[in-house]
């Protein structure tokens, strides 16, 4: 018999959708420290990166803009109505105009022509999207070639106290549809794994920041 805590469970659209709005009023409070660092250093690489239309894919309340450089020229999407409410207010109330648009709109299923940016950041939304392979499919579409699609997320563990962190965190997680034993099999097929570079984040090393070169032509 399967061992339980190993499987993991997806929540589907609606499902991703209500339990961020049920969540907008306090998410920044209970989480926004919890995923300070990695969306840090997402950032950091973003900014490093040759190019300036960046998409931030599951912008929530809009934690990660003001990090961005001046000369980065941001859109963020999420599914979330009330989330992305309080990232328009954000926007407006620190002034920062290389914030292009906020949109409600389906991280598998955009409205974007292909290679409308130079880079993609999805920040703790891989393990929460029911379709993690379309997710990485439609990023690879809507950034241009050699553009680039960073991803911080936390990827499951196969042992050692990281496991046993993975574990513990897993229930409570899962209210948002969070997934701490997420297996990266999930996002990154066979032929494309071999091409992401990893850099473990602290605290733990609970999250990675992953980097793909969009290796399409």
């Amino acid at each position: 018999m399967g061992d339980k805590s190993s499987k993991t469970f997806f929540l589907d659209e609606k499902g991703v959708k209500d339990a961020y709005e049920r969540w907008a009023n306090v998410y920044d409070v209970v989480f926004g420290s919890v995923s300070e660092p990695g969306r840090r250093q997402a950032i950091k690489a973003a900014n490093a990166l040759p190019g300036k239309d960046v998409l931030e894919v599951g912008v929530g309340t809009g934690l990660a803009l003001p990090h961005y450089n001046a000369d980065k020229q941001v859109t963020g999407i999420d599914l979330s109505e009330h989330m992305l409410n309080k990232a328009r207010k954000r926007v407006e109330r620190l002034g920062l105009t290389n914030v292009c648009d906020i949109r409600e709109m389906d991280a598998e299923h955009t409205d974007f022509s292909d290679n409308s940016f130079d880079i993609a950041v999805g920040m703790f939304v891989a393990s929460v999207v029911p379709n993690p392979d379309k997710l990485l499919q439609e990023l690879m579409r809507v950034v241009r070639p050699d553009g680039y699609i960073l991803f911080i997320n936390h990827f499951n563990a196969r042992k050692g106290l990281r496991l046993f962190a993975e574990r513990k965190l897993a229930r409570a997680s899962r209210a948002l549809g969070w997934h701490p034993d997420f297996p990266i099999e999930k996002l990154f097929p066979e032929e494309i794994l071999p091409k992401v570079h990893f850099c473990e984040v602290s605290p733990l090393g609970l999250f990675s920041l992953a980097v793909l070169k969009n290796p399409k032509a």
